[in-house]
């Protein structure tokens, strides 16, 4: 067995293949907002808020970076207001138009381009699409977006090669990549100097664990969540990856 750190939060001691049972389990007993966590950036903390299965919030510098916001609004009262938001792909558990319409105000958006299409004028007069392997910026930020699709064949529609996107932004000397929905890309298995990656597993729609484990010990990001997991069994995780990796599983599901 490969000795390495995984972290859950506030479960201490909780065996590893229990968790996904006992965080259904725990869900109607606690509804706040997962734990978040901060990562030290060379131009200040960056802190990390999962919020539910495919939403997050980044923190940085006094604003809220919103990723992929679904659910309505009270799911985020506890949450600083977005400064910024991006949308990785069509899908309803990540793009709602009533969701982002209750919560943008000005705030620029960055989509993909099937989103951008979709979007009711006010909120496409603040947004920007933009496509695989294209970059540009958020509040300063530099930003890429990354090829996010399904690979193997009996899953491509789900998600079409081309559409969706995956996202680096750059904080400081720290990047982040968020994923979206999507199995092992090229792009992805070529990424490099990831300090924080947020990958989803669960099958039919993304990759499976095993295939996670296989990127995840290819780019090797120092920090790996997994998100967008649903009830996935997660225990390879404990495992099968390079134990320079810190896993953090967080409770994605809080009900």
């Amino acid at each position: 067995m490969v000795t390495r750190r995984t972290v859950v939060a506030g479960m201490a001691g909780l065996p590893f293949a229990g968790f996904a049972a006992s965080f259904v389990a725990t869900a109607t007993h606690a509804q706040e907002m997962p734990m978040a966590d901060t990562l030290a950036t060379s131009a200040g903390d960056l802190v990390i808020h999962p919020v539910d299965h495919a939403s997050l919030v980044l923190e940085w510098d006094g604003k809220a970076i919103y990723v992929d916001p679904v659910g309505g609004a009270g799911r985020y009262a506890s949450l600083p207001e977005p400064a910024a938001i991006l949308i990785t792909h069509g899908h309803g558990d990540h793009f709602d138009v009533p969701t982002l319409e209750a919560i943008a105000g000005n705030a620029p958006l960055i989509t993909n381009g099937d989103v951008f299409s979709k979007l009711p004028e006010g909120l496409k007069a603040n947004a920007t699409a933009l496509a695989n392997g294209e970059s540009g910026t958020i509040l300063d930020l530099p930003i890429r977006a990354i090829a996010a699709h399904n690979t193997t064949e009996d899953r491509l529609r789900y998600h079409p090669v081309g559409v969706g996107n995956g996202y680096v932004l750059s904080f400081g000397d720290k990047q982040v990549y968020i994923a979206g929905d999507t199995e092992p890309t090229q792009d992805m298995l070529d990424l490099q100097d990831i300090s924080v990656a947020f990958l989803p597993m669960n099958l039919p729609y993304t990759m499976t664990v095993d295939q996670a484990v296989e990127a995840i010990n290819t780019f090797k990001p120092a920090v790996v969540y997994p998100y967008h997991y649903g009830d996935s069994d997660l225990s390879p995780l404990e495992t099968d990856i390079d134990a320079a990796v810190e896993v953090r599983l967080r409770n994605w599901y809080p009900g």
